[in-house]
Formats: C-alpha cells, structure tokens, sequence
C-alpha cells in the first residue's frame, strides 16, 4: 500500500491499528539494534535505514542524490515487508538468516532476493530481527555494496 509520509512518525499514524503496533515495533528493534551510523527517514514511501550522504557521499549507484539505502520496512497490501539490501548482496548472510528463521518462527519463511514478507502479524520472529540489524556497519554495508552492485 502506498502512503502519503514526509516522516517515519506521519507514515506510521496513517497506519491501520493492527498494522501500527507491529510496524513500531520493528521500527523501535531496528532503531536499537542497527550499529552507529546508518540514519531513519522515509525512503521510498516506506520506513527506511540509510547509509547518510555524510557517511558515503556518492549515495546510491541509480539515484545518487539519495543516500544509500540499506533496510526498508513497508506496510504492503497483504503482508509487512522487510527489505534488507545486505541479505540480497551477501549469500553467507541469508543463508545464516535462512538455518535461523525455522528456530525462531514455525511458518515457512516467505522471502525473495531481499524482501521477507510477514503475512501472519503474531508470527514474526522479532528476536531474529533484531540479531539480523547487528550483522552489519555501515561501513561493511559500503564494501559489500561498491564490491558487489556497484558496477
């Protein structure tokens, strides 16, 4: 779903009442969890986690003038998404997530190259999450990122 935000905060108040508990949820695991330097704003109509222009000025490869991205958290149509660039760019991350998610969560994991989609709003595996937003600085995030995708 598309949501009319210039703020994470007006993004999450247009949210239905089931969905907003869930979303700052993660919102507030990401926040704690993410390592120093990567910033909150509204990325792509969703809640994004960003590599600031501070930090890395090039910004991303496609869109330079924005900063590069790193995770999103969307409230979609059917599910709430979890886009997270590293597991798409790093394969001994997402199988580390992959070996961990049946651990910690009984459905079957629902995931494209960087999507993890949650369609059960009382089965999300929010300790998982928040050892997930650990794994990475922002500055391994930049290695991975200009050694892997930017061409």
């Amino acid at each position: 779903m598309k949501y009319e935000a210039n703020t994470p905060n007006e993004y999450i108040a247009q949210l239905p009442p089931e969905r907003k508990v869930v979303i700052e949820k993660l919102r507030g695991i990401i926040l704690k969890n993410l390592p120093n330097g990567f910033e909150e704003q509204l990325s792509y109509g969703m809640l994004g986690y960003v590599v600031p222009h501070s930090i890395y000025a090039a910004g991303y490869h496609v869109k330079p003038e924005l900063p590069l991205p790193f995770i999103n958290l969307a409230s979609q149509k059917n599910f709430i998404a979890l886009y997270h660039s590293g597991i798409y760019a790093d394969i001994s991350l997402m199988n580390w997530f992959k070996n961990k998610y049946p651990i910690h969560c009984k459905r079957k994991l629902d995931m494209g190259k960087s999507c993890i989609r949650f369609k059960n709003m009382d089965d999300i595996p929010y300790k998982l999450i928040a050892e997930l937003c650990t794994k990475m600085t922002p500055q391994q995030w930049i290695d991975l990122y200009e050694n892997n995708i930017k061409k």
